[in-house]
Order: structure tokens, then C-alpha cells, then sequence
């Protein structure tokens, strides 16, 4: 095929202004665009964007409420803080790189530094309007995908404050967007856990924390129980919290100036380094950095003036200069605490041993499962690895990195020749999983199929040298793949909480049926579509797909390509993981049944 040549000049170099680059670019701006379906969806991104500014006046000292309300995809955000100056009221909500955060004498503290936020939700939107008032006189202005329809201005009584009202643009976000009222509800807690005095309301729901991060732990923990009281301790740049469970691993929710920083970064590093020190002063001997941490829930926020992150999307932070004075205040305040709260000193200290004890007897079976995967390969068997990895600091494409678990060689077989060599490896699992719940830790090293899982993820000491971005399960739409991945989703949550709680565990969803004739072809996810599809075609054919093996490499790749369909696995708390392990993975089965056939929705035609 020859390519058809293109004549590059001067008329090729176009100039877009900054609304035009953001919707012809969105993803630079908002992330992915999404539907609704997927917590960092582009619509959840554009109210947090409005609702971190009514944060910011709260922070700064005005106004203690902020007022969301949603109507189907409209979405309106009141706030009771300065109200943007009068002049300005339209150069802030629609130039780039206009706005009060540049001066850190008026926004001392806050994450949206680029002057883009409110700017990208106006060009993003169908409609948008903005209302400001200040001592008595308001201004407003309309707007339509972030072109200027009329403003007006005058004086009435409300207090002072702004109000943002916008509706995403079908243009850009389709027709079918979704939100989800969990993932809503979510955000706002985490709004109200990190800014102890404010009130969010949601249509009408109230969202109110009067202990910060101590109220957020204790949701998080739910029904888990904790060994000892939540420790807290609040200071003017720093807050942070923690308490140890029965779990495994480590668990953190970390923030830098109310942004939820999920993969971490300095001050969650250098938390963790301030509470071994601490803990290690009280004590009056070294302990090991993960016998002290193992089963810690942690939560730790930062206010920064200018914070520098690892990447756009803001999940972790990379500002060096943190380090010293975090650790230096936690070590200090935890040593404080555990003076002054002897009972719970004792009980942590007790957990610090029996975690030195299981670590020492581990040692031996540990050694045995290497020196055992030593003998089989020098390489992880079942692996086939992608060139980029997530531990590539400086790659280009670290972000994309994803590793497929799959069921069965034939799956895999499909998939290797359908990914991109690059991003996306592949491990086949050589049958079922073990179910691991119950068991102990000693598990992971003497089941070879879960060491194997472990040493492909590279996550045997944390999260922090896992290899690819995404862990995404990929089995069969069957009963025996939906148990494979019950037994891996059980195996994560029970060793390696932190992967899911951090966001990286996804489900691929791939088709359930094929519906074509000669001239066109649709895939279907459910039933529905499936019946939607059949309409549209006359005289379809239609298969069903049994299992991943069945679907040609030709075909794979446009399921695992741009148009991939995952599914994230997101927690409601850390604490509902114990319970529902226990129900559906332990050895109550006559409950089980039970539930089963008070539950099973019967076919009418059977």
C-alpha cells in the first residue's frame, strides 16, 4: 500500500485557541473522558475541579458550606466564600491561566495551581454559567462550550460567595453518561473527612466530619477490628492517623492538599519512615520497618504551598523537600502518643512481635520457594512480559503498562498475538487458583501458581515495586471463569490489599455475542445489547462465545486495543472486605445455598 503524500507548509501549522485545544485535546486536561462507569471518569474530575475551589475559600478561611445539587446531568455548586472579584468574573472562568491561585498570599494551599480547572469544565460543557457576589452587587455570565452568550450584573441581597452551574457536553461525553451516586458519595466524605468544620450537602444530603482523618479511618475500617484506638494527631500542615488490624500488608490514604494521592509518593514515605522511628524510640530496640507496619491502616495530609507531583494526574507526590520535617513531626507525635496512651501502646507493641515471630518462621519458606523457582527457570513460567514497566521511572509509557491474568492457554494464545508488546503482558493461570481465605501467609510460598502471581506483579514487598500500572483479570463470561476470578480477587484482598485499595485492580469485559451479516458486525455485552443488535440487523447471525479462547486473534484486538472495556474494582471500605470473604469464600456453603435460591432469578420461559 503506498501512502499518500501530504504537503506539510505553512498552511499545515494551525493555531487553536485555549478552549479549542481543550476540547480537540480533552484527555491532556481532564484525564480519560469516560461515562460515568469508572471513579476517574471525566465527569467526576470536572465537579471536583468546581467543588476543590468552594474548598480553597474554606480553607482560606470563608465560608463553612457548600451547597451540590444534580439534576439528571445538570449540575449546580454554591459556595459562601469571597466570591470572585466583580471584574474578573469572566477572565476566571474562561482564560487560561487567569485566577487568584497564583498568589500565595490569597491561595495559600491548593492543588489546582495551573488555572485551568474551571476553565476546562466551561469548555467541556454545553452550558456553563457563573454567579458572583460580593457585599451586595453580583455579576454572572452564560456561557456555551466556553464561548461568551451574556452576562449581566447588578445588586440583590444574597451573601457573598459563587456559583458554578454546568452540564457536560454530549459533543464530548455521548449520550449515555452515568453517575454514580457511590462514587459521589465517596468524594465527598474524603471532602469532609479532610476539612473538619465543612459542610457539603449533596440534594440534600448532609456531609459533615468533626474528627478529620480519625473519622475517615474508622469508616474505612468498618466492621474490621481494630487492635488498638485510632491514634490522631492534627497539626497546622500535617494531620495523620493509624491503627493496626489483623490484615495483611499495608494500607494508606495520603493526600496533598485535599487531592487523594493514591499511588502515594514523599509524604507517605516519609510517614511511614517517622512512625518505625517513633515507634522504635518508645520501644527501646530496632524493629524492623515491616514488622512494625504489617496490618497498619494509615492515613497522612499535607498542606503545600507549591507541591510538585510525578505526573498529571496528580496520584503521587514527588516534592523532596517534605521529607525531613514529616518525619520529624510524626516521629515526635507518635512517641507523644504512645506515653500518653499506654493500653494501646501495649497492644501495638504486642502486634509489632507477633509480626517479628510470623516473619522469622516465614524466612525458612520463603527461602524454600526460591531456591524451588530457581530450579524450574531462570524466568517466571506462564509470563510473557511487555518492554515497559510501571518501576520505569522515567518511561514514557509507565502509565499504560497492564498485565493480563487469564485462564488457560487459549485465551492467552489469542491475546499474545492481539496486544501491544510494549504495555500490556500476559500470565496464564495453569487452572483454578487456590482459595487462600483462611489461610496464613506461609500460603503465598508453598502454592507455586500464587508465588508465581507474586513474582510476575513484583509486589511481594509492597505495592511500591509493582511492575505494570493495571493487574486486570481476564477470564471466561462462564461460571468457572466467574470462580477463577472470585479465587483471584480473594487471593489479592487477602495478601495484597493495598493493589486494590490504590486502584490498580481492573476486570476486562469482553463480549458475550457476535451479531452480523455480510455487511456488519456488532459485539455484545449482555443480553440486551444483544436483542438491540438483532433488531437493527436483518437476518443476523449470532454466536455466542463460550469462553476467551473462542474469539480470533483478529477479533481480540479490538478488545484489549483503545476500545478496551474495564471494569475497576473499587472497596466501599476496608472493612466490608473481612465480612463478604467471609460469606462468600469461607465454609458457611449451606448459607450460601441458601441465599443462592432465595436469590436466583429464574427464566419465565423455563
Amino acid at each position: 500500500m503506498v501512502k499518500k503524500k501530504v504537503q506539510y507548509d505553512e498552511k499545515s501549522i494551525q493555531t487553536l485557541d485555549a478552549l479549542e485545544h481543550i476540547r480537540l485535546r480533552t484527555g491532556m486536561y481532564i484525564g480519560r473522558v469516560g461515562d460515568g462507569s469508572h471513579p476517574q471518569d471525566g465527569i467526576y474530575v470536572m465537579l471536583k475541579e468546581v467543588v476543590d475551589n468552594a474548598v480553597d475559600e474554606f480553607i482560606m478561611g470563608e465560608g463553612k458550606r457548600v451547597e451540590i445539587t444534580r439534576d439528571e446531568n445538570h449540575v449546580t455548586v454554591r459556595d459562601y466564600g469571597r466570591g470572585i472579584p466583580l471584574g474578573k468574573v469572566v477572565e476566571c472562568v474562561s482564560q487560561i491561566n487567569t485566577g487568584g491561585k497564583y498568589n500565595d498570599d490569597v491561595f495559600q494551599f491548593s492543588v489546582g495551581l495551573n488555572g485551568v480547572g474551571t476553565k476546562a469544565v466551561n469548555a467541556l460543557s454545553a452550558s456553563f454559567r457563573v454567579c458572583s457576589w460580593r457585599e451586595g452587587r453580583y455579576r454572572a455570565a452564560e456561557f456555551e462550550r466556553g464561548k461568551l452568550l451574556k452576562e449581566n450584573k447588578g445588586k440583590d441581597g444574597q451573601r457573598n460567595g459563587t456559583l458554578i452551574e454546568f452540564t457536560p457536553d454530549p459533543e464530548i461525553f455521548g449520550d449515555g453518561i452515568t453517575w454514580n451516586e457511590d462514587y459521589l458519595a465517596h468524594r465527598l466524605r474524603y471532602y469532609a473527612h479532610l476539612n473538619s468544620g465543612l459542610t457539603l450537602v449533596y440534594n440534600g444530603q448532609k456531609y459533615v466530619s468533626r474528627h478529620g482523618l480519625c473519622d475517615l479511618l474508622g469508616e474505612e475500617i468498618g466492621n474490621e477490628i481494630a487492635l488498638y484506638d485510632i491514634a490522631h494527631c492534627k497539626l497546622d500542615r500535617l494531620e495523620f492517623a493509624f491503627t493496626h488490624t489483623n490484615t495483611y500488608g499495608e494500607n494508606y490514604y495520603s493526600f496533598v492538599n485535599g487531592q487523594h494521592t493514591k499511588d502515594g509518593g514523599t509524604h507517605q514515605s516519609a510517614f511511614r519512615e517517622g512512625l518505625l522511628k517513633g515507634v522504635n524510640e518508645f520501644a527501646g530496640k530496632k524493629h524492623a520497618g515491616e514488622d512494625v507496619r504489617d496490618g497498619l491502616i494509615g492515613a497522612v495530609a499535607v498542606k503545600l504551598q507549591d507541591p510538585v507531583f510525578e505526573s498529571q494526574t496528580k496520584n503521587k507526590l514527588g516534592s523532596t523537600d517534605v521529607r525531613s520535617w514529616i518525619v520529624k513531626e510524626v516521629h515526635e507525635n507518635v512517641v507523644r502518643w504512645l506515653h500518653g496512651s499506654p493500653d494501646s501502646a501495649e497492644r501495638l507493641i504486642e502486634k509489632v512481635k507477633s509480626n517479628e515471630k510470623v516473619r522469622k518462621e516465614l524466612a525458612s519458606v520463603k527461602k524454600a520457594a526460591r531456591e524451588r523457582a530457581k530450579k524450574v527457570a531462570i524466568r517466571i513460567p506462564k509470563l510473557i512480559d511487555c518492554k515497559a514497566h510501571l518501576t520505569d521511572k522515567r518511561g514514557k509509557r509507565r502509565e499504560e503498562t497492564l498485565i493480563f491474568l487469564t485462564e488457560g492457554d487459549s485465551a492467552g494464545g489469542a491475546m499474545v498475538q492481539s496486544r501491544d508488546v510494549e504495555t500490556q503482558a500476559i500470565y496464564c493461570l495453569k487452572g483454578k487458583p487456590l482459595n487462600c481465605h483462611g489461610q496464613k501467609r506461609d500460603t503465598v510460598y508453598k502454592n507455586e501458581e500464587l508465588y508465581n502471581i507474586m513474582r510476575a506483579l513484583g509486589i511481594e514487598d509492597g505495592v511500591e515495586g509493582l511492575r505494570y500500572n493495571r493487574v486486570v483479570i481476564a477470564t471466561d463470561a462462564d461460571v468457572d471463569g466467574m470462580h477463577i476470578r472470585n479465587l483471584l480477587l480473594t487471593y489479592f484482598l487477602r495478601y495484597f490489599e493495598e493493589l486494590v485499595t490504590s486502584g490498580h485492580l481492573y476486570i476486562l469485559e469482553t463480549p458475550l455475542f457476535r451479531v452480523r451479516d455480510k455487511k456488519r458486525t456488532i459485539y455484545c455485552y449482555s443480553e440486551q445489547e444483544r436483542d438491540a443488535a438483532m433488531e437493527e440487523i436483518k437476518k443476523p447471525e449470532v454466536t455466542r462465545f463460550k469462553g476467551l479462547g473462542e474469539i480470533s486473534p483478529g477479533e481480540f484486538n479490538r478488545f484489549i486495543g483503545e476500545d478496551m472495556r474495564l471494569t475497576p474494582v473499587v472497596l466501599d471500605s476496608v472493612g466490608e472486605v473481612g465480612r463478604c470473604l467471609d460469606f462468600f469464600m469461607g465454609k458457611n456453603t449451606p448459607e450460601r445455598r441458601t441465599f443462592i435460591e432465595d436469590n436466583l432469578i429464574a427464566d419465565p420461559s423455563w
